[in-house]
């Protein structure tokens, strides 16, 4: 029997190593990836999020979890090259035009990722322009747009205009966003 309780717990515990090493092990027993995903890597994840809503865990926690499971995601990607596509949708992120910070936007990403999503980081004072052509070039189910500053928070409504401006905003499932 595979020990997807273990690689839970390491994400958990934000044990790079051990995740890693469990991950690895679990692999040469021939499992498939979408299994250590779905039951082992995901599911960590998911306690992970309860355990910061319940207070329990705080941002480095998170950040720590994160990480151990995107190494075990690096892992894991050369075996999903092959396979069918294991992704429950496309996301488009990034932080609007003036600020430039971007820890929140990538813990985020990091948690989306780890949940199935792909996710495309346009980085940090993207214009609205640049949402609007990787809109066009990369077909996103659901766009992201962050922003800690208040004052930069107009560049998200002009965003979101520039995407009606251009027919975009229609074809996207929004996340975050300023109101129109």
């Amino acid at each position: 029997m595979h020990d997807f309780k273990a690689i839970q717990e390491a994400v958990i515990n934000g044990d790079e190593k051990r995740l890693v090493d469990l991950v690895s092990e679990t692999l040469s027993q021939d499992v498939k990836p979408a299994d250590i995903i779905s039951l082992g890597l995901q599911p960590g994840m998911i306690a992970v999020g309860e355990k910061f809503s319940s207070g329990e865990f705080f941002i480095p926690d998170m950040l720590y979890a994160a990480r151990a499971m995107n190494r075990a995601m690096e892992v894991l990607r050369p075996r999903l090259a092959g396979a069918e596509a294991l992704t429950i949708g496309k996301i488009l992120i990034g932080t609007v035009a003036g600020d430039i910070h971007d820890i929140g936007k990538n813990l985020v990403i990091m948690f989306l990722r780890g949940a199935g999503f792909e996710v495309l980081d346009l980085g940090i004072n993207v214009p609205a322009a640049s949402f609007v052509s990787a809109v066009k070039e990369h077909h996103p189910d659901i766009l992201g747009l962050s922003a800690l500053l208040t004052t930069t928070m107009p560049a998200m409504k002009a965003t979101v205009q520039a995407l009606d401006a251009e027919g975009c905003a229609t074809r996207l499932r929004w996340w975050l966003a300023a109101p129109r």
